[in-house]
């Protein structure tokens, strides 16, 4: 063990030419002093190991996004994309709070979050390989190599949640080579403080996503709150404002052009050590499909909803994440299309391969493993596109989904609490709960129907050897497909259901198997007469994991050796763990004769703005600009407040709401996407394009002022001014 983690240590900081990649585990700083000085860091790097400590004990994540503690009564700060789904869960028809934005002056103003919504803060990381890798062997079958990391997952976790406070999760890095246990506090009453208009906080909408110049006032407040004794606890009128050991400082001068940046996160997944076979498919069919489906749910959704409508209000959510990802694929595949990407992999895949065969030692500690994953990659591929589909399915369609996970619960609860799958564990069943009661506030059966026909309907038209077979029986699919037949099913089924009564589905939370049998409704009928096939998909999903996992950690102790050899950095990719990433802020050169400065101001707001979504800007603040009302957050060199700003930083999707902070640590910003050119990113770090986009501490800070007159919130933090 002492021998990998040398290995690591020296492979992953050997090559400091492109000090800016990288996404690091805050354990590894030390071994990167000199960079993170030479960058401008004031701050004793060491400081950053230390979870419990300043600055890192701020930093919390919200399950998919980040964020940060910046006042000691439990205040937090993210991205108003972030928050969207909680403000879109307050909203009506009648009180639009994304149109209209949100402040609560009082804290009894505040509202409740959408059920699930969690604050986590990170306390421990301990290192867990050993104990993980303990009962693997070699001759295991694929199921078997699963079950047993399971199984010794579900051990290690259960013993740190002996104290129900915590949330704890193992994490595999470099594809199983190494296994981490992560323990975090996890705060459960959770409510929205403060949120800009929309016309602020998602300015630009899709059409200005991923895009610079940018003038988005990206942020939103929660509030953390506890129990009276300062534990977690459910919602009640009684819990107080959880007192955090430590809170970021909001720096009102925010940063120059050059100076030193740090965003502290966690970044989501990157794919940067795949094969060149798994980065050929995902471009040319992988993501094409993905982009494809997506637009057609956005399009769905659309043709059956009214611009401000309930039933719109009720799918923003889900258009938000659809729109930004489906710019995002597409954007990845004109990058990919136009770029170098699929040339330098398949280089890098041909030189490892014959590097290792050139010595024997190597051969013989890496040739099979490298064989055996080519192979594994290709069988990966070939029930893809139908796994694609089933899965748009049921995230399309929440009765689907709310009745196959009923049932599943009914099942699992027959079981040993240790032997049940994940998500139907007791740990579980608040989390569970909480997602049956939120959907109806994001389901519409006039919205809904046509999104899982049209997603059908491309699935009813696979090869018959790729298609369900008791899928097929359900929907008549099995002789011969008719459109109209499909159709009619699918309304009878939303005509006869009651899974859109909150009451009903969770009264059906505490049934038997027999009552699912029995039940008549059409989606818990769909549950019952499909599980056994979709059991079969799992197992054969847990097959293929378990021989990726006997394969894919040699695959990567081969590339970090290769490395190695050639003084190339290597870094485990994000996985939704604590990561920090340095840098500058930094201009760049999209293409050739063209050069995008650091920063934005208000000024380019009015030549943006139409009128009419997504360029609104409230009237109120176009008056203020007009005016040249800066108050105390104009930067100098600029003549006016600055709006966004671009930096180096290495980031992902994850990395949303995480907090920008200077070279002491003090929060300067929030991260909240990066630039057209560095979308690729994920799979291909390109130094002189990889841009982040970041929104000004003085722009949040001007707008909350005097713009939503915020005065309360910016009286509760701490400004540097």
């Amino acid at each position: 063990m002492k021998k990998l983690l040398a290995l690591l240590a020296t492979a992953m900081f050997c090559n400091t030419a492109a000090a800016d990649e990288g996404m690091w585990q805050p354990h590894q700083l030390p071994t990167i002093v000199k960079q993170l000085k030479e960058a401008g860091l004031k701050l004793d790097p060491n400081d950053l190991t230390d979870l419990t400590g300043f600055p890192m004990g701020a930093i919390v994540s919200l399950g998919g996004c980040t964020a940060s503690f910046v006042s000691d009564k439990g205040l937090v700060v993210t991205n108003h994309h972030c928050a969207y789904g909680s403000i879109q869960y307050n909203s009506t028809e009648e009180r639009n709070l994304l149109e209209e934005g949100f402040l609560a002056k009082k804290y009894e103003q505040e509202l409740q979050a959408a059920p699930g919504s969690r604050v986590y803060v990170t306390e421990s990381i301990k290192d867990v390989t050993k104990q993980m890798k303990s009962g693997l062997r070699a001759d295991m079958t694929g199921n078997q190599r699963y079950q047993a990391i399971d199984t010794q997952s579900k051990t290690l976790v259960a013993e740190c949640e002996s104290d129900k406070a915590y949330r704890c999760s193992v994490v595999n890095f470099h594809g199983g080579l190494e296994y981490y246990l992560f323990k975090q506090l996890t705060i459960r009453d959770v409510r929205i403080v403060h949120a800009p208009a929309k016309s602020i906080g998602k300015y630009g909408g899709d059409v200005d996503n991923w895009m610079w110049p940018r003038h988005t006032g990206d942020y939103a407040f929660y509030r953390a709150y506890v129990g009276k004794d300062g534990k977690p606890a459910d919602y009640s009128e009684d819990n107080v404002p959880y007192a955090p050991k430590h809170h970021l400082k909001v720096n009102a001068k925010g940063v120059d052009n050059g100076d030193y940046i740090m965003v502290l996160g966690y970044p989501g997944s990157t794919n940067r050590y795949r094969t060149s076979e798994e980065v050929v498919n995902t471009f040319t069919k992988s993501y094409p499909l993905s982009k494809k489906l997506m637009g057609s749910m956005i399009k769905n959704i659309k043709d059956n909803s009214a611009d401000g409508s309930e039933e719109r209000i009720k799918y923003e959510s889900m258009l938000a994440g659809l729109a930004n990802y489906e710019k995002n694929r597409g954007s990845m595949i004109e990058s990919y299309q136009k770029g170098t990407t699929e040339e330098r992999k398949v280089k890098l895949n041909n030189d490892l391969r014959k590097w290792v065969q050139a010595n024997t030692s190597r051969k013989q500690q890496f040739g099979e493993s490298i064989e055996k994953l080519d192979e594994l990659v290709k069988q990966s591929q070939r029930t893809a596109k139908r796994d694609t589909l089933l899965g748009y399915m049921n995230y399309a369609s929440q009765m689907m989904s709310a009745a196959s996970r009923l049932h599943r619960l009914a099942i699992e609860r027959k079981k040993e609490d240790m032997k049940r799958e994940r998500g139907y564990q007791e740990r579980d069943m608040n989390r569970f709960t909480q997602g049956m009661k939120r959907i109806n506030r994001r389901y519409d059966a006039t919205v809904e129907m046509p999104l899982l026909f049209s997603l059908m309907n491309r699935y009813a038209q696979l090869p018959d050897d790729q298609r369900i077979a008791d899928i097929d029986r359900f929907f008549s699919l099995d002789d011969g497909y008719n459109p109209e037949k499909l159709k009619s099913k699918l309304a009878d089924m939303y005509e006869k259901t009651n899974l859109n009564d909150e009451t009903f589905r969770l009264a059906w939370m505490e049934k038997s198997i027999e009552d699912f049998e029995k039940s008549d409704d059409p989606f818990i009928q769909y549950a019952v007469r499909t599980f056994d096939a979709r059991q079969k998909l799992e197992k054969q999903d847990k097959e293929e994991s378990g021989q990726f996992n006997a394969v894919r950690p040699k695959y990567m102790q081969a590339i970090i050796a290769y490395n190695q050899s050639k003084n190339l950095p290597v870094y485990a990719d994000a996985n939704s763990t604590l990561r920090i990433t340095y840098g500058n802020v930094k201009g760049y050169s999209p293409v050739d004769g063209m050069h995008a400065t650091a920063f934005t101001t208000l000024e380019g707001i009015p030549p943006k703005d139409t009128g009419v979504w997504p360029f609104n800007s409230p009237k109120k603040q176009l008056k203020l600009i007009e005016q040249k009302k800066y108050g105390k957050y104009a930067k100098s060199s600029l003549g006016s407040v600055p709006v966004n700003y671009l930096g180096t930083l290495d980031i992902t999707g994850g990395n949303s709401g995480s907090p920008t902070l200077n070279n002491k640590a003090e929060l300067v910003g929030l991260v909240f996407d990066g630039v057209y050119e560095s979308i690729i990113g994920d799979w291909d770090y390109d130094p002189s394009l990889n841009r982040s986009i970041h929104v000004d501490s003085r722009y949040m800070l001007w707008v909350m002022e005097h713009v939503d007159g915020a005065n309360n919130l910016i009286d509760e933090m701490e400004i540097i001014r």
